[in-house]
């Protein structure tokens, strides 16, 4: 059997009824500023951040990509030479009755 999604109406019930026996517990809620939990001795823990290196210096690709772009231009580029079907022709008499087929090409 499937289990139902809980809605956020049913979550936030849930937490409410949480936090409320946790209150009739005896226990108590501090209170703290924003952004202060993150703090580690009240300053940022920076230890996780990936900003401790110098800055790199990128390599330029521009040939790579002139490369690419001049096969793209290749590859779509439209074909010359088409080759031309030879056509079938009627020929017709004085009557304008047709006499046979010609191939042309």
């Amino acid at each position: 059997m499937i289990k139902p999604k809980t809605s956020k109406r049913d979550t936030r019930n849930e937490l409410e009824s949480l936090v409320d026996q946790f209150i009739k517990k005896n226990g108590t809620i501090q209170q703290v500023n924003m952004g202060e939990s993150g703090l580690v001795d009240g300053k940022y823990n920076t230890s996780h951040i990936g900003f401790n290196e110098p800055k790199q210096d990128r390599t330029p690709l521009n040939h790579v990509v002139a490369a690419i772009q001049q096969r793209k231009q290749n590859r779509m580029a439209p074909q010359t030479t088409v080759k031309k079907r030879a056509k079938k022709k009627v020929i017709y008499d004085d009557f304008g009755e047709p006499l046979r087929w010609v191939w042309e090409e």
